[in-house]
């Protein structure tokens, strides 16, 4: 007789992660049920596995069972860069939009320890904080004059509506330097892999950041972590490569946003795929049958693709056969938020003063704009006497309000899902112009799926230039 259907949970309360692993991993050989299996382990039987198994024999996928949630204070945004940096896992971090920094939430990093310049940086620091507080009361102050409730909006709604509002515009002040908290969800392999890369950074915090991570996890997960260390391969690159030069290089790109590849059978490549899924041929006949078919049939598979779509559905993977790829300059605000689009291949630049400063038209508005220009300025300056000697650690002094660039490659699918969540009315002004303008693009080089790539506003991209900045770069 058939065996009835179960579904439970292994209760983390009562079993440890690397127990749950073990006992998920033995299913493959035994004809156990799940807790039986794990009724007959002991931590110590476990860990004996992962050293056999998964340290031996290398099937690391046995440590993506054992998941760990891990509560990370008082890091700087720029070492919280580096955590996040791992596509497996999920985060949650201290906003800017909706919480205020006190002056002394800043990094100080150990680089800096003894240096003629360390003061300088603290001072600073300590500046841009000041100013940041400061700007934040006058841009509440004249929103509060400018700005009248909406029908039936509450007092408390009103007075977070114009908090929220103005530290959009006043975060541009907050360094890389500022402290934030960062709860992580992350499986063991995963994590491993995050604590090799975090101890083999070149910031010194962003290191020790990583071994204490390490230990932390290794009270939960001891044998899968264990192992984790300074990696030479990533060395090599973060040691040998931050201040690579080209002699008489000289860029000849002016536009804050390129198309630098896309795939010109991208179209076809998607629906063949869509056809492929649901026949019995070879990709190739798939292909060539879009490649003949008529415009209005296209159209029609397109329409059954995208059309059909909720506003909650999830599209078939089908739309990751097709891959472009953009240069974009964004401000450091922005790309704070771009970042966490991790299904993506993200390749930013190091954190720079280089590409100029942003300047949010509220802050002008407010008066606080010659304030503003000033403090960057001195950001600058500041930076470009760091940078030579401390290459990485000097970022940790740039504001929110200077670009930096990234190379980024998404499919479709992804691409949508960031065009829909960036462009809403909620998402900030800076990632809303990134996310019009990649819209802009896919809708151009993919006609056939224009219609739903679009925005669902009346914004266009200099509406939001214009509406927002004084000055973008």
């Amino acid at each position: 007789m058939p065996q009835p259907r179960r579904i439970y949970l292994l209760d983390p309360k009562h079993l440890s992660p690397e127990t749950i692993a073990v006992a998920f991993a033995k299913t493959s050989r035994s004809p156990n049920s799940f807790d039986e299996i794990a009724a007959e382990l002991s931590d110590e039987k476990s860990a004996d596995f992962h050293e056999k198994w998964v340290v031996g024999y290398g099937h690391s996928s046995v440590a993506e069972h054992a998941v760990l949630h891990v509560a990370v204070e008082n890091i700087s945004r720029l070492a919280v860069e580096s955590l996040e940096s791992n596509r497996l896992a999920s985060y949650t971090e201290k906003s800017s939009r909706y919480q205020v920094w006190s002056k002394e939430l800043f990094h100080i990093p150990q680089e800096f320890n003894g240096h003629s310049l360390e003061n300088e940086y603290i001072k600073l620091c300590e500046m841009l904080f000041e100013h940041y507080q400061a700007a934040l009361e006058k841009v509440i102050s004249y929103l509060t004059n400018q700005t009248q409730p909406l029908d039936g909006e509450s007092e408390r709604a009103y007075q977070q509506r114009l908090k929220s509002t103005a530290a959009d515009s006043c975060r541009y002040y907050l360094p890389a330097s500022a402290l934030a908290n960062v709860g992580m969800t992350i499986n063991a392999r995963a994590m491993e892999h995050a604590i090799t890369k975090m101890l083999s950074n070149p910031l010194s915090e962003v290191r020790a950041t990583g071994g204490e991570v390490k230990s932390v996890a290794q009270e939960i997960v001891p044998t899968l972590v264990k192992y984790a260390d300074e990696n030479v391969y990533l060395e090599h690159f973060e040691n040998h490569y931050s201040d690579l030069k080209f002699i008489n290089y000289q860029s000849g790109q002016t536009d804050w946003f390129t198309c630098v590849d896309c795939d010109s059978e991208g179209e076809n490549g998607i629906l063949a795929a869509l056809l492929y899924r649901y026949t019995k041929r070879e990709f190739a006949e798939c292909q060539a049958q879009m490649r003949n078919l008529a415009d209005s049939e296209r159209e029609r598979l397109a329409a059954d693709l995208l059309g059909r779509l909720g506003e909650h559905d999830i599209p078939l993977r089908e739309l990751e056969y097709a891959g472009i790829t953009f240069d974009i300059l964004m401000d450091q605000g922005a790309y704070y938020e771009f970042k966490r689009h991790r299904m993506m291949t993200q390749t930013p630049q190091v954190l720079s003063t280089e590409n100029g400063f942003t300047i949010p038209k509220l802050l002008s508005d407010a008066g606080e704009g010659d304030v503003f220009r000033q403090d960057m300025q001195m950001a600058d300056d500041l930076y470009r006497r760091l940078s030579p000697v401390f290459p990485q650690a000097a970022s940790y002094i740039v504001p929110n309000a200077f670009n930096r660039r990234v190379l980024v490659k998404m499919n479709l699918r992804s691409a949508l899902h960031f065009i829909h969540l960036r462009s809403a009315p909620n998402a900030h002004f800076a990632i809303r112009r990134v996310a019009l303008r990649i819209g802009e693009e896919i809708c151009f080089r993919y006609p056939l799926f224009k219609t739903y790539f679009r925005h669902k506003t009346d914004e266009t991209i200099q509406t939001i230039e214009t509406g927002f900045f004084e000055k973008i770069s």
